[in-house]
């Protein structure tokens, strides 16, 4: 780019970790650091806080993971990247717009909705997406601010991290998530709950889970829990198997907790010994573990929508090539509400190329394609909506760096058109122009100061200060942003 033309402007929609680490990364290149490109970035997001899926993806009660936000919060802190919240691209801010005021934009929107399950019965009442479920109980200001947990036997379909965090909240008692963010309605949502049955169902066996084993072992650790084994899950394993197992030290931890679980069941069904948590406790619920079921229909009352009364699987088993099939035994279980977490799908974002079946916007390394398979100069993917929703942060790290390392091969090229009107402020005054209430990163500082300091003045079920109690209502958090944050007439 010539003098005149820099800072190369570039927009990032989606302030998750996959936008987040492709400003990141950018800032960190050669050609950035040695003062040979200069760049200006704006951060953007349709919520008014930060951190996309981190925020409002991940159980309460995984502190470690969460965690993920202190690093994406030292970045954004630096102040080299500008952060515009309750901003909607498509709504707010359309393409033809980014085009006038950026040299490049990078889409880095994940993937929000709930990937399909495709049987017979899936749309019946009590038949939920576990991405809602998860936008619920983590107070995404998108979702309702009640969730019907009426049924006592509930099902969860899957045995990947949303599967298991899912199980998870639902077998915990109330009062032990109260030591987490959770908002005042999911708190009283879930002292509600009648919920006295959690089974994980899994189309492949124990060896096949997706769980780390501290997540496989965190399962039993809710008070007043007791986990289930079928012994036949076990049997099942073959000698050949077992050798597999035992050869990798992961899938080793995860199986040898299962069989743990098993053999202490099985221990005191024959002492006829009542059982207990892992405290000693007494039970109040139950997380019953099953594999080797292929989901085949949800059952229900009379009638296409009829309510949810319960599911039928298939057993199966691995065939001489590893692969799945099925044993033709059906088995059907008695549940009054479904949960399928078997994986997420991105949206389809105005004007962008988009492949439906895949969820994902169409690019090569990166950069966007159109149908006829041509790139769209200037216009690029990053994270869950480029590859789809697989892998975790480090397969973020490593797409944004493919991204990025597309973006200065355009920007050396010269292939790239120049936005007309390059002045940064401008946006901010479109934006202020369509009426549109857009977050700072002052705005988030405030925010999060207001969630610290309610739960400061509120405590747990021991008694104890909560760390934080998230806003839920969007006008709030914009509300209380905005309060902290210069306001136009400053800018």
């Amino acid at each position: 780019m010539s003098s005149s033309q820099q800072p190369f402007r570039l927009a990032v929609i989606g302030s998750g970790p996959a936008g987040v680490y492709a400003a990141e990364t950018l800032l960190r290149t050669p050609q950035v650091k040695n003062g040979e490109l200069e760049v200006s970035i704006d951060l953007f997001d349709r919520l008014p806080a930060p951190f996309g899926l981190i925020r409002y993806g991940v159980a309460p009660d995984h502190p470690r993971i969460k965690g993920i936000i202190t690093a994406l919060q030292r970045i954004l802190g630096r102040g080299d990247i500008r952060f515009l919240g309750d901003v909607e691209f498509g709504t707010d801010l359309t393409a033809e717009d980014l085009r006038r005021h950026y040299d490049g934009v990078i889409f880095a929107t994940g993937a929000l909705k709930d990937a399909d399950l495709d049987v017979p019965g899936i749309e019946r009442e009590g038949s939920h997406g576990a991405a809602d479920f998860v936008a619920w109980y983590d107070g995404n200001p998108d979702y309702p601010r009640t969730w019907e947990l009426d049924a006592e036997q509930v099902a969860v379909i899957g045995n990947g991290n949303v599967a298991l965090d899912v199980a998870r909240v639902l077998s915990k008692s109330a009062d032990e998530l109260l030591r987490t963010e959770i908002p005042a309605n999911v708190y009283e949502g879930l002292q509600a709950a009648a919920t006295t049955d959690v089974h994980v169902f899994g189309r492949r066996g124990p060896a096949q889970t997706k769980f780390s084993p501290l997540e496989a072992r965190e399962l039993a650790h809710p008070r007043g829990l007791q986990v289930v084994m079928d012994p036949r899950d076990l049997e099942q394993i073959t000698e050949a198997e077992w050798a597999a197992i035992t050869a990798d030290k992961r899938t080793d931890q995860v199986v040898q907790t299962f069989v743990g679980w098993l053999e202490e069941q099985q221990r005191r069904e024959a002492a006829g010994e009542e059982p207990t948590d892992r405290e000693g406790g007494p039970v109040s619920r139950r997380l019953h573990m099953h594999f080797w079921h292929r989901p085949v229909e949800v059952l229900g009352e009379d009638g296409e929508g009829g309510r949810v009364t319960g599911m039928r699987f298939e057993r199966t088993r691995l065939d001489a090539e590893g692969r799945v099939e099925g044993t033709g035994e059906m088995v059907d279980y008695e549940l009054g509400a479904v949960y399928r977490a078997v994986g997420y799908h991105g949206s389809e974002l105005p004007g962008i190329p988009y492949d439906a079946a895949r969820g994902v916007i169409t690019n090569a390394a990166g950069r966007v394609t159109g149908a006829d398979g041509a790139v769209i100069p200037g216009v690029y993917a990053n994270g869950w909506i480029k590859r789809g929703p697989v892998g975790l942060i480090g397969a973020t790290k490593s797409d944004a760096l493919e991204t990025i390392a597309s973006l200065l091969e355009d920007i050396d090229a010269g292939t790239l058109p120049v936005a007309p009107e390059r002045e940064e402020d401008a946006i901010l005054r479109l934006l202020e122009d369509r009426g549109v209430q857009y977050t700072t990163w002052d705005g988030w500082t405030a925010l999060d100061e207001h969630e610290k300091a309610l739960g400061a003045a509120a405590v747990d079920a021991d008694g104890e200060p909560r760390a934080r109690i998230k806003v839920v209502e969007r006008e709030e958090m914009v509300r209380v942003s905005r309060a902290g944050q210069p306001q136009p007439a400053d800018v």
